[in-house]
């Protein structure tokens, strides 16, 4: 079970990452690549935020329930 926990977590991690750089574009803040659809896109913001958040709640599930 640790090893699920593990994988949980990291997965959850690189979710929030994403989520996080999804946000960035949508806003404009991190425009790399500069050929991306994403950039000044509002509807990225909700949707990162949106995975940011479920990449957070699937950290702390990882940590929280232990089997």
């Amino acid at each position: 079970m640790r090893l699920i926990r593990l994988i949980a977590g990291i997965f959850g991690f690189l979710v929030g990452v994403i989520g996080l750089v999804w946000i960035g574009q949508g806003t404009g803040v991190f425009p790399y690549p500069r050929s991306s659809f994403m950039i000044n896109q509002t509807p990225w913001i909700f949707w990162g935020l949106l995975a940011t958040v479920i990449g957070v709640l699937i950290v702390w599930a990882s940590r929280r329930f232990r089997i």
